[in-house]
């Protein structure tokens, strides 16, 4: 995820999602990957504090600034390029359990009542961001569960 000042997605020329001051999440759905696991990285990120106080710190969660998301699926995020020169997706989930886990997180953001905006799933998007900071910030459920 991305703390942005802003960000949109297109299909075709067409946006299709664009927030304002927010985060931009790239979910990537792995094949071992839960509706427990989505719930969870969804509150997870809603509550993160990762805006700015008046003292300048990283002390806020998005509904205190007031903020949204905008959720684009991204599968290449389970890329593996440890061997040759091309990467295997092997361990992204398949577009069917996929969809289902990405509109589950974006069910769950949504009852957390902030704005949710999104792509378009499985289409070929363009993302255009701001980022804030920048700050940038991987989270994955596997490392989530440990904690």
């Amino acid at each position: 995820m991305q703390r942005v000042r802003e960000a949109r997605v297109s299909v075709a020329g067409e946006v299709v999602g664009s927030i304002g001051r927010g985060l931009c999440v790239l979910l990537g759905v792995a094949a071992s990957d839960s509706p427990d696991e989505a719930d969870l990285l969804s509150r997870k990120i809603v509550g993160l504090r990762v805006f700015d106080d008046d003292a300048g710190q990283m002390n806020r969660a998005i509904d205190d600034v007031g903020g949204s998301l905008l959720v684009v699926s991204q599968f290449t995020l389970h890329a593996d390029c440890r061997r040759g020169r091309r990467p295997s997706f092997a361990a992204a989930a398949a577009a069917p359990l996929a969809q289902v886990l990405y509109d589950r997180f974006v069910a769950a953001a949504r009852a957390s009542h902030v704005p949710v905006e999104t792509g378009r799933f499985q289409a070929h998007m363009d993302l255009a961001l701001v980022n804030d900071g920048p700050v940038t910030i991987v989270l994955d459920t596997t490392e989530l569960r440990a904690a």
